[in-house]
């Protein structure tokens, strides 16, 4: 075994204990967390200001005493409940919460000890998370772009949980989250996609929202997934190309940012992010997730299209709640210049995913920025996923909340005929302009440019310099923005009927 491979698999078997179906849905001791606690206190999700899942059984945990008694009594109810540290002072109970209001007080007590949450809400959880684009801050656009919306933005029953970046080699138990209140100067420091999501949802359903930011820009989709789901299925990780100079009891094995990690640790390498910053939280209630990561992974389209439902199902099997809604954003136009594939290859496979029960997928083929990876257009990426939760979970069913979708098509003598979902009120070219960004191609696998006529609810597409297609690709190039859409404004994802190998 190579110095590379054997190193990799140390690494495996820190983060990889054998867990139980008990240890899937609840969280698991970490190194540090496996000293006795000498008094009561509550995990790090737990704090002034925040939100609780409305009309849900919402866990609640902590420490304290081995053996000792906690008791839980929410003022929404006369009901307390109550749990029994363990031997390693660690409890765990669950609360009934009401309908949406507040706020609320908590009171949490262990013989004489006492811990209170005040000015506590009670309505929609969201958990927001992926790369740079969720990650990316009003202000860091500048403060001019987003101005007219933040001098708005005095919402109090509005609460943003910050959860810090951190890597870690091993499951981690805690995480010192930070709950605000939305106002102007709050809403600077958050992300901008989750703002204009939770501001959308909060003023469509007058209940207070609760965002949870845990992201890391620049982070791959294999940070995100268990150690455990890594290495059952994804072998090839084990051979990563990652080294460390010296993986030893003294480099511990939490990493806040800021803190300098073993070289070649960082936030592409496997399960980091997954062991810090998403098993800390589980099993904290909340309704759904909408994500934002895939350019980190686009040089590996093939993969992504089995690493992303995987992660999927990993959290939702983690939390135990079932499928949960996750709706996540496909990776916007932008021109790659050194990636040996085109970044399309990459959109296939988050399209693909819709395969998976309860996802929905906002398409940005419209706003993206071809030469910025990070395009400022984080406005609309955030109200669109707002309309997929108001069309799925809060009944408002008549919305249109996709763009056109390809489904199907048939070869017509020199042409081929496209077939869509999702058409909303019908097919349109959103500028008025002629349909861009077809191409067409014989038995040869050589594409041309094509002409593409919308004819009711299809599309016609042909090229004079193919008399005998087989296939056609839309919007094929990483950094293409072409005019397809419906007639509400919702643009169409790139797509293509082959399935040639991709080279």
């Amino acid at each position: 075994m190579s110095r590379i491979s054997f190193l990799f698999a140390l690494l495996m078997a820190i983060a990889c204990p054998p867990a139980s179906a008990q240890q899937v849905a609840s969280p698991q001791p970490s190194a540090a967390a496996t000293q006795t606690a000498d008094s009561l206190k509550l995990a790090g999700m737990f704090k002034d200001h925040m939100v609780f899942q409305r009309e849900s059984d919402a866990a609640i945990w902590g420490t304290a005493k081995p053996g000792a008694t906690v008791a839980v009594a929410p003022s929404w109810s006369q009901e307390t409940s109550t749990a029994i540290a363990d031997e390693s002072g660690k409890w765990r109970t669950s609360i009934e919460t009401p309908a949406a209001g507040g706020p609320f007080q908590i009171d949490v007590n262990s013989g004489s000890e006492r811990e209170q949450l005040s000015d506590v809400l009670v309505g929609e959880v969201w958990i927001c998370s992926g790369q740079s684009n969720m990650q990316w801050k009003l202000r860091g656009f500048g403060v001019d772009h987003f101005k007219e919306d933040v001098e708005k933005a005095t919402f109090p029953r509005i609460r943003f949980c910050d959860v810090p970046q951190a890597l870690a080699l091993e499951g981690q138990d805690d995480v010192n989250a930070r709950w605000t209140v939305c106002s102007p100067e709050s809403a600077l420091n958050f992300s901008a996609v989750a703002y204009f999501f939770g501001s959308r949802l909060h003023q469509e359903l007058d209940v207070p929202i609760g965002l949870i930011s845990t992201n890391w820009g620049g982070s791959s989709a294999e940070a995100w997934v268990s150690p455990e789901v890594l290495k059952r299925d994804f072998p090839e990780f084990n051979e990563q190309s990652a080294t460390y100079d010296e993986i030893a009891e003294q480099t511990g094995v939490l990493f806040s940012r800021g803190r300098k990690p073993p070289k070649g640790l960082n936030q592409r390498s496997p399960s980091v992010l997954y062991n810090a910053m998403i098993r800390p939280l589980i099993p904290f209630a909340f309704r759904g997730v909408i994500w934002y990561q895939g350019e980190s992974n686009v040089k590996h389209p093939e993969q992504y299209r089995r690493l992303f439902p995987a992660m999927i199902t990993d959290w939702r099997t983690r939390w135990g709640r079932g499928n949960f809604p996750f709706y996540f954003v496909q990776i916007a136009p932008f021109a790659y210049k050194q990636e040996p594939v085109s970044a399309a290859f990459l959109r296939e496979a988050q399209l693909m995913s819709l395969s998976q029960p309860n996802t929905a997928m906002v398409v940005t083929m419209d706003i993206g920025d071809p030469t910025n990876i990070h395009p400022k257009q984080k406005k609309p990426v955030g109200e669109r996923l707002a309309l997929l939760a108001l069309k799925h979970d809060y009944g408002q069913t008549d919305l249109v909340a996709s763009g056109p979708i390809y489904r199907g098509h048939t070869v017509e003598q020199d042409a081929i005929r496209l077939r869509f979902a999702e058409l909303g009120s019908g097919l349109a070219s959103r500028d008025g302009q002629p349909l861009t960004h077809f191409t067409i191609a014989g038995a040869d696998k050589t594409f041309v440019d094509a002409s593409a006529v919308i004819d009711g609810d299809t599309i016609v597409v042909r090229s004079d310099q193919v008399t005998n297609p087989v296939a056609v690709r839309f919007a094929w190039g990483s950094g293409d923005m072409p005019n397809l859409s419906n007639q509400d404004g919702l643009p169409a994802s790139s797509f293509r009927t082959d399935d040639w190998p991709i080279e």
